[in-house]
């Protein structure tokens, strides 16, 4: 039998030592309200302008409401506004904020470097069975034992807007084995049979959740009537370490024409970050 229990309760502003002893023991840290709120609400702002029609935001329930067709990650309406996410200046910005890269910084305790890859979550409603399965980053972004998600509601999230929950501990065993699943990303990994208690919690804006690169989390489905979860998330280590390459592409540029680089910075207004990563030193 499955069952959960909330988050550990985390703030930024801690030791940084209990910070990562935390993060070592058990694999991700829930940090409450470590982004600003004005920060959250003027992403969470631009992305709605180009989600419209399908998305829009009630500001009676402080939450975005599905105004059109329910949709999922590489359907035909996610194709359609997932470029016009990524293009957004604010959105690329977001993880490279001062504060953003000093909150790194306290729990790798080294420099950070954040991937260019950076992924939007739009998670509608009546789409059961296309959230995100059980899985671990290692495996996915190929990644070493300093990578870690960081991921950041953008709104409150409540318990029936498809939450991010994570198995805590999980990260002590090391990559494992996957199998063909539904839903975005398409694998799911193994899942021990002791392993039956997932740590969860409601988000309110600007909490944060960072998680072990081998951390295996998943996304609880959006069973809300109207209601929609959209958050953000990269992946970052400490500067240095081995980054594979498709982590320095655009997320779903492989598989959308015309998602690359020159579009997305076309309508920057400064050339401020941009290629960052040509530079970086270890690639592979």
């Amino acid at each position: 039998m499955t069952t959960s229990s909330d988050y550990k309760v985390s703030h930024a502003d801690e030791p940084a030592q209990d910070l990562r002893e935390r993060f070592a023991e058990d694999g991700y840290l829930f940090l409450k309200r470590a982004v600003a709120a004005d920060d959250c609400d003027a992403l969470r702002t631009a992305m709605l302008d180009v989600l419209h029609p399908h998305v829009t935001w009630d500001p009676v329930q402080a939450k975005p409401l599905l105004t059109g067709q329910p949709f999922y990650e590489t359907d035909a309406i996610w194709d359609q506004v997932y470029p016009r996410i990524q293009r957004l200046e604010a959105f690329h910005r977001f993880f490279h904020s001062p504060a953003m890269l000093r909150l790194m910084e306290r729990i790798q305790g080294r420099r950070p470097w954040v991937y260019p890859i950076k992924m939007a979550r739009v998670a509608t409603p009546r789409m059961l069975g296309y959230e995100t399965p059980p899985h671990q980053d290692a495996y996915s972004h190929h990644a070493g034992p300093t990578m870690a998600g960081i991921w950041v509601a953008l709104h409150d999230v409540d318990a029936s807007m498809g939450r991010v929950t994570v198995l805590p501990g999980s990260h002590k065993g090391g990559v494992r084995d996957v199998f063909q699943a539904q839903g975005v990303g398409g694998v799911q990994c193994e899942i021990y049979e002791h392993e039956t208690h997932w740590h969860v919690s409601d988000f309110e804006k600007g909490d944060v959740l960072i998680f072990n690169s081998a951390t295996v989390h998943r996304a609880e489905p959006n069973t809300a009537a109207d209601k929609v979860r959209i958050s953000v998330d990269t992946r970052f280590c400490d500067y240095g370490a081995p980054v594979f390459s498709t982590n320095l592409e655009p997320h779903h540029g492989w598989r959308i024409e015309g998602l690359d680089w020159e579009n997305i910075y076309a309508g920057w207004k400064s050339r401020d970050e941009q290629y960052y990563w040509e530079s970086y030193p270890n690639t592979f």
